[in-house]
Parts: C-alpha cells; structure tokens; sequence
C-alpha cells in the first residue's frame, strides 16, 4: 500500500490576532451595519484565537483589483510552495531527481502556466515529472490530493509522489461584499501551505508512518449552491450555505459507514478522527453525526485555533498534529475533508512500522 513518507507545513509571514482581525473590520464595516458588534460576535465564537496571512492587516484596509490580488496570489503561492516542498522532500530523505510526480491543489487564485510549473523552474525539479494540478476542490483538496497521489502509487508502486496544497484565502476578501458569507468568510479564512510526500509500497524506507489502506470520493447531486466561490468583477466572493452544518449532520455519517463498508471496518475502529476543521458548527456536526466526543476532534480543533481556515492544507495540517505525536502500532484513522460540489473525500490510514 500507498505510504505518507512525511508531512511539512509553511505559514505565511503574517501571524494576527483574531481580536486585531475584529479592529480592522469593524473599522471596514462598521458605517455599513446598523448591527456590527452583533455581527461581531461570530469573530469571538469560532474558536479562532490567530491565523496566517500572506499580507498585513494594513494590506486589507485599501481596494484592491482583481490583477493585482492574483498577481500577489501567484507570487506567495511559488514562494511559498517552494520552501514546502525544499523541507517535505528534505525531511523525507528523497532527491528531487527522484521525484515522479507532481500534485498541486489550490482554489484561491489562478495562474496558467500553473503554480507547480513555476514551482518546478524555480527549485529546478526534473522537467519529466508527471503535473497533476487540481482547481475548485477548496476545503476537499488536501484530502482528494492524498487520494490522487495513493491511485497513481497503486499504478506505480516504485513511484515517489509530492502532493502540495497551496491556499492564499485572505487575499479574496471583498471590503465592498455586505453578506453574510464574506462577513463568516473573513471571521474564518486563512492562509498556509503544507506538503506531503508519498511513495508506492515498492519503494524501500524503515521507520513508522501512515499507510493509505483505502480511499472514497463522493459527490452529492444537484448541490452546487451549498459551498464555492462566485467570480465576479472584483474577484472571487465566497459562497456559504447557512444549512453546512446540517448537511454535514444528516449526510456524513450514511458516507462514512459505506465507506467502511466497503473496508470491512467500524466507526469504533476509527482510532484517529483527521478531520478538515471548516469551523466550529461543522466540528460540532461531526462530532453530533458520528457519536463523537471532543477528544476525538481536538487535533482538528487546535488546528482550528491557531490557523483558521485554510481551505485545502488544512486537514494536512491536522495530520501533521497526530503524525507528531505519533500513533501506536496498528492504530487506525479515517481522514476527511468536505468541499464545493458538496463533496467530500476521505482515506482510510494505518500506522505502522514500514521496513
């Protein structure tokens, strides 16, 4: 099977206080809202104490076009990636001559040639890798990157896979946007990168890790409208369901068990919950879904606290937190994340001594 050989994660320069998030908007927003610090309040209640931004908060009190947003996207995304994927194949014990392919997950900004070619010129990685970008995958990404990354590992077994996942949130925010969405958007979204290395089962490598055991990609029909972006003049204005946490409740739990189903396992099995924090409401509706106790869900709620909303490395970065407190022998986990589509994407993992 499918092995994660190592897990790395880059913060963007910028650490804010989510009580100095709260000033600056309350200054944009303000004159607007007849009711602002009601408004507020969900800035206090989503257990957000700080996030990462590829610019200072100065950065988001002026206008800002479209062009000069991407163009700002494009050049932290390389940047960034860049340093992820010099540590992940660093910490891995891989040269980048031997890397085969190459995943790149991103939903915040647009480049064509795309992020992982600009990456590949700029650390000098073999011009035969196999590119493999994925768009419009958002919060899913991280997790439906792993799983991409695990099928092409099952048609090649000596092949070693980078998947990175890249996401400037906070440079889509809209200071002219008066919904609802954008206000729970800017209360949640943020910016990170993390990069994941992952080898097929004929490539030699001793030490402990996660093994890729399974994988399931599900789309829901018919509900586009729940979770996405809108692409308008200014640049990409966020789409939030009020009914995300409900759907989650009610949908998640029947995917879950076909999925296990299909493994031969139990929701009892489920020793490690690496789970996508998309916010508060959401954790609480898996925990609610699934029978849950918050035990179960604190990685994903630390990460939550201390790095927001990242959209796609997000649930890597949940992975990271449990990898580093390394799992007993034989310990089990499911990870998932949910995204635009409505969609949701999960791989089953088992820790165990590789060599």
């Amino acid at each position: 099977m499918p092995f994660i050989r190592s897990v790395v994660t880059e913060n963007p320069p910028y650490r804010v206080d989510q009580k100095e998030t709260v000033k600056v908007v309350r200054n944009l927003f303000g004159k607007q809202y007849a009711d602002i610090e009601r408004l507020l309040r969900v800035f206090g209640n989503g257990q957000i104490e700080s996030r990462y931004f590829a610019a200072p908060l100065s950065w988001f009190e002026k206008e800002h076009g479209l062009e000069e947003k991407n163009q700002k996207y494009i050049e932290e995304a390389v940047r960034l990636g860049s340093r992820a994927v010099e540590k992940c194949l660093e910490e891995a014990k891989i040269a980048k001559e031997e890397v085969d392919a190459f995943v790149f997950v991103s939903s915040s900004g647009m480049a064509t040639p795309t992020i992982d070619v600009r990456i590949m010129n700029a650390l000098n990685l073999p011009s035969h890798i196999k590119r493999i970008p994925l768009w419009g995958l958002g919060c899913a990404g991280g997790a439906a990157g792993i799983n991409r990354a695990h099928d092409y590992c099952l048609a090649y077994p000596y092949a070693k896979v980078v998947v990175l996942c890249v996401e400037l949130c906070s440079l889509t925010f809209q200071p002219a946007d008066l919904s609802k969405s954008n206000l729970i958007g800017t209360s949640l979204f943020a910016d990170g990168a993390a990069c994941v290395l992952i080898t097929g089962e004929k490539v030699e490598f001793t030490g402990s890790g996660f093994f890729t055991k399974g994988i399931q990609s599900t789309l829901m029909p018919d509900s586009e409208d729940v979770m996405g972006w809108d692409v308008k003049d200014e640049g990409l204005h966020v789409v939030f369901s009020r009914d995300i946490p409900s759907i989650v409740e009610s949908w998640l739990k029947p995917n879950v068990e076909v999925f296990l189903h299909k493994l031969g396992k139990e929701l009892s099995e489920i020793d490690h919950f690496v789970a996508h924090p998309g916010g508060k409401k959401v954790l609480e509706a898996y925990e609610k879904s699934l029978g849950f106790s918050m035990e179960k869900t604190a990685p994903s709620r630390k990460v939550l606290a201390s790095h927001g909303n990242m959209s796609s490395p997000t649930v890597l970065y949940v992975l990271k937190e449990i990898i580093d407190n390394q799992p007993a022998d034989r310990e089990q986990g499911l990870l998932t994340a949910l995204g635009p589509g409505f969609s949701s994407e999960m791989v089953w993992l088992e820790w165990r001594q590789a060599g």
